[in-house]
């Protein structure tokens, strides 16, 4: 900060405010900013020298350096509150600092993170350039998870809590213990968005041993071992803050602009699952049911989660048949066997492995339903593109 530059401003709207003279010293007692010692009053070497109890002496400190902000008796008839002044004074004092204060590397990263996630960032050589300045590490492939912690960082009158804000992130961040794992940063209204590496190696923690990567297709070939990260993590935070917490997950897109795309899946998980399933959950956009394709209003999406629900079956063509059988028949097993001509207990054992192979139960409403309509969605989008 330039130490002349914002004494002469403090100096003065404090002397507007105020109608009377105002000076301010640095170290040695010399004037610095505002009136002379001669049109203030003040002796010409204050150091000393008792100064006139009429005088009002308030402290000043900007960083390393340190001074006084003294203000002289007005010469209008009426008096001055020394309680008053000095309440003046110390707002002008906070709102010149922080008017010229540079802005902190927190807030920063805040900003850069908040922009690049809202997708206003397009150029990937900008990106870069500024996440080295910043030394954040975006070579890893990266997936978002939005924290929704409003309970715990925000005041009743809705104003952010910083400590708060910190003792959470220094949480989130003991958490994941790899270097270069995580970068958080904070949004706003309560929302922190955790930047999780989520190649192999930063997820093998989170895999679930002995069975294959969910999904098929890459944006959501992870998301399983990142909903179990989260799970962890929302364990962690609930104990460490005892409040409400809310996390949404989104997938991994790749390139830079990939970070955008996966910041809009987790704020469509984190606001659909906190309406359908309530708070202090992991909410993905595979695991809110109908509710998915309900509620997103982006038709890509829609279309890619429809594949990936149905991406086990792909190579089941005799269960895609089974399926159309079962739903034409409005889901009535004795004449949907008798349509397939096959037994009845064949049918049970084809519904039973598409269950097992999907995890989604077709002779269960909420689950047929998310079927049903991911086969429409997926027909009409090959029908689109034809």
């Amino acid at each position: 900060m330039d130490y002349q530059q914002i004494t002469t401003t403090l100096a003065r709207q404090a002397a507007e405010l105020l109608q009377t003279a105002v000076a301010v010293t640095d170290e040695q007692d010399r004037i610095v900013a505002g009136s002379d010692a001669r049109t203030i009053g003040l002796p010409s070497r204050l150091a000393g020298a008792p100064l006139d109890p009429a005088y009002l002496r308030v402290p000043l400190r900007l960083d390393t350096r340190a001074g006084e902000v003294i203000v002289a008796r007005p010469q209008h008839d009426e008096g001055l509150s020394p309680r008053l002044a000095q309440i003046i004074v110390d707002l002008v004092i906070s709102q010149t600092i922080s008017i010229n204060r540079p802005p902190s590397r927190h807030a920063l990263k805040n900003a850069f993170v908040r922009e690049l996630l809202q997708g206003l960032i397009a150029d990937e050589a900008t990106i870069l350039r500024q996440a080295k300045l910043l030394e954040l590490d975006l070579v890893p492939p990266r997936a978002v998870i939005l924290i929704d912690a409003a309970g715990f960082i925000l005041t009743p009158e809705g104003v952010e809590d910083g400590r708060r804000t910190q003792l959470l992130i220094n949480s989130i961040v003991s958490f994941f213990t790899l270097p270069n794992d995580t970068i958080c940063a904070y949004l706003g209204d309560g929302e922190v968005a955790v930047l999780k590496a989520s190649n192999t190696r930063n997820l093998a923690t989170w895999a679930a041993n002995g069975l294959r990567q969910e999904g098929g297709t890459s944006s959501w070939a992870d998301l399983g071992a990142l909903r179990r990260a989260s799970e962890a993590l929302l364990a962690r935070l609930r104990l460490d803050t005892g409040a409400a917490v809310s996390i949404g997950i989104g997938r991994h897109h790749p390139g830079l602009g990939g970070l955008a795309h996966s910041y809009q899946d987790a704020r469509a998980a984190l606001s659909l699952g906190r309406c359908i399933q309530g708070p202090n959950g992991v909410h993905g956009l595979d695991r809110l049911g109908v509710a998915a394709f309900v509620g997103l209003g982006d038709e890509a999406t829609k279309v890619e989660l429809a594949q990936h629900l149905l991406s086990p079956l792909d190579h089941e063509p005799e269960l895609l048949d089974t399926l159309d059988a079962f739903f034409a028949e409005n889901c009535c097993p004795s004449t949907a066997a008798r349509r397939l001509a096959i037994h009845r207990n064949t049918l049970g054992y084809r519904l039973d492995k598409i269950a097992s192979l999907s995890g989604l139960d077709p002779r269960r409403f909420d689950e047929a339903l998310q079927i049903r309509l991911a086969l429409v969605l997926r027909a009409l989008h090959a029908r689109d593109n034809t």
